[in-house]
């Protein structure tokens, strides 16, 4: 941005990110360029002659996904200098009204910035690259003929590579195993934890199994794949912890293998003077999480969700990153997942499994980044003989697919065969 503004161009730019992304930038232009105006379109009292006036003047204006479409009498008539779009992810679904927005803005240039362009099929890669280069691919009725069902349900390799080529040129893929980026980079180690089930999980685990026997031999079509999803997360539920799906939290300690065994190498990190992040996809297990660490820690440990403000996040997330007597910081993966910054942390523990390992590598990204000092250690929690340990053996079975168009496999769920079905339920 810096180098179009000092070429002559003194057009305002647009930036679009999450929410808990708008800080992020904010301090990053600031001080990679300070030169730069910058304003945050954001909020219920965000103003109409405040943007107006920021984009006569050529500012960065940075703003958030849901404003596209609510403002887009507002972005749309302005040709910008350069649009962006950070965790260009958000866009994936074309159908949506902020991905419809997205490609109603005028721009100069257009960039889209994500680590995951494929979360669920290659239909998320048309989304953006119709953002950012109209009619590259044929229409999204044609590209799903041509190209999603031949490569999803056929696994046409042929289509696959067609997508690959077209796609390729415009592609500017950075790796951290680049010889010019390694040297930057501390090490990184993924651990698996092995826990077992308590006794009350067990008994759980082993009554939701028996009535997803029942229910899936009745059930077809739409709703037997919804089926199938409440009951893989009712199990992971179970694998976390059974208040989630009893709603009842006075379980003993014992009764989640997992939390149980958290605590312990929590504790052995906090004692070695480090910092820890831990990662789940279920909020109320988050809340736990925190008092339970608080209570054996006798430390603050913060938890960083969807529910926050703007101003909260970046609170907590600058807290954690300077203050030395906290240790710990619970993220929803949702959330937390992804564009932050936080290299005090070199300890990354995943307490659950995500279906896609793509979204699970961004998430220890936050901490294996340029400006970590340490060696990085990711752990991934997981429940031996349960649903989670065959999502594992599945993830690496199913990953090969989309790894050949560009970085993640399709989503789990839409590519279960009926046997991967059996194996998972044990049916």
């Amino acid at each position: 941005l810096a180098h179009i503004r000092n070429s002559g161009n003194e057009r305002p730019f647009l930036l679009v990110c999450p929410t808990s992304l708008l800080g992020n930038w904010q301090r990053e232009l600031k001080k990679f360029w300070p030169a730069a105006r910058v304003h945050i379109h954001h909020g219920t009292a965000r103003s109409t002659e405040e943007f107006t006036e920021a984009a006569e003047h050529g500012a960065v204006i940075l703003t958030t996904y849901s404003l596209l479409s609510r403002d887009e009498d507002l972005i749309s008539p302005i040709l910008w200098g350069a649009a962006v779009l950070d965790e260009a992810q958000n866009i994936k679904n074309p159908l949506t009204r902020q991905a419809q927005a997205a490609r109603s803005i005028r721009a100069q240039a257009r960039v889209a910035l994500t680590g995951t362009p494929v979360e669920n099929h290659a239909g998320d890669l048309w989304s953006i690259l119709q953002f950012l280069n109209p009619g590259i691919l044929p229409s999204w009725g044609r590209f799903q003929r041509e190209f999603l069902r031949p490569i999803q349900e056929e696994h046409s390799m042929e289509q696959l590579q067609r997508l690959r080529q077209i796609a390729a040129p415009f592609l500017l893929r950075r790796l951290k195993t680049d010889p010019t980026i390694a040297p930057d980079l501390p090490d990184k180690e993924i651990i698996k934890v092995i826990c077992s089930l308590g006794a009350k999980q067990a008994q759980l685990y082993r009554k939701i199994l028996a009535d997803a026997e029942t229910g899936l031999k009745e059930a077809r079509g739409m709703a037997r794949r919804g089926r199938i999803l409440a009951t893989l997360t009712k199990l992971k539920q179970v694998c976390d912890h059974p208040g989630l799906v009893e709603d009842n939290w006075a379980a003993r300690r014992a009764d989640s293998g997992k939390l149980q065994r958290l605590e312990e190498m929590i504790e052995e990190v906090v004692e070695t003077g480090g910092k820890a992040l831990v990662f789940t996809q279920f909020v109320e297990m988050g809340r736990k999480i925190r008092s339970t660490l608080t209570e054996r820690l006798g430390k603050p440990v913060l938890f960083y969700h969807g529910s926050l403000s703007r101003t909260d996040r970046d609170h907590l997330i600058d807290r954690f990153q300077k203050e030395p007597n906290i240790p710990v910081l619970v993220l929803s993966l949702r959330a937390g997942g992804t564009g932050l910054n936080l290299t005090a942390a070199s300890h990354v523990f995943h307490f659950d499994r995500w279906w896609n390992p793509a979204v699970e590598m961004q998430a220890i990204s936050r901490a294996h980044r340029i400006g970590q000092e340490d060696n990085v250690e990711d752990y991934r929690q997981i429940k031996h003989g349960t649903i989670e340990e065959k999502i594992m053996k599945l993830q690496n079975k199913k990953k090969k697919l989309i790894d050949n168009v560009l970085t993640s496999e399709g989503s789990l769920i839409n590519t279960l065969s009926e046997e991967d079905i059996r194996n998972l339920f044990d049916i």
